[in-house]
């Protein structure tokens, strides 16, 4: 069985440690618990691991987050993996900031990168992993929070709210979506 985790974020040094990224750094730390890193592939950076008999492959879209659907569909066509099999990792502003919340599928609710991978695979019915980012900040400036780094109180949690949505996505990947929702989206 293959697995096609995406992590969505944008590429270069500006948005490193963003919120914006937080789907960079979740797949980062799959890896790294993995021991496997990344490498250059078409339209995204990817690493492949093996968890209990299960080939997992994590990609970080090249694409910049507006076209995050180019790389997502074609990983999916390139690597046969189908939409049951896929979990998009992405940041959430309409969650408290360390909230976690597993769905099968949903609207994009605004944001621009699950607005395209719906519009290339013509579906919103995939698994994505909600990072809650928060939204406190003054009207007006929600650019600046989102492409911000994380303040210094949201670090100290940033890499225990990390680590656990590396469970989720393990989870994910040995017992699916629904099994997984009943044992995390409640805690």
């Amino acid at each position: 069985m293959k697995y096609l985790i995406i992590g969505l974020g944008n590429i270069g040094a500006e948005y490193v440690q963003t919120r914006h990224n937080v789907g960079f750094e979740v797949v980062e730390s799959i890896a790294k618990s993995f021991d496997v890193t990344f490498s250059n592939g078409k339209k995204a950076a990817i690493a492949e691991a093996r968890h209990k008999g299960k080939s997992i492959i994590l990609i970080k879209p090249t694409t910049y987050m507006n076209l995050s659907g180019e790389a997502v569909r074609y990983w999916m066509q390139e690597l046969k993996i189908s939409l049951e099999n896929t979990l998009i990792v992405t940041d959430d502003l309409a969650l408290p900031f360390g909230t976690l919340r597993l769905r099968p599928g949903g609207s994009a609710a605004g944001h621009n990168g699950l607005t395209n991978i719906i519009e290339c695979l013509n579906t919103d019915k995939f698994g994505r992993l909600r990072f809650g980012i928060g939204n406190d900040y003054p009207k007006g400036r929600q650019v600046e929070h989102v492409l911000g780094q994380w303040s210094k109180e949201e670090e100290v949690i940033l890499q225990e709210r990390i680590k656990i949505a590396e469970e989720i996505v393990k989870s994910f990947t040995l017992i699916g979506i629904q099994n997984t929702m009943n044992a995390y989206n409640n805690k």
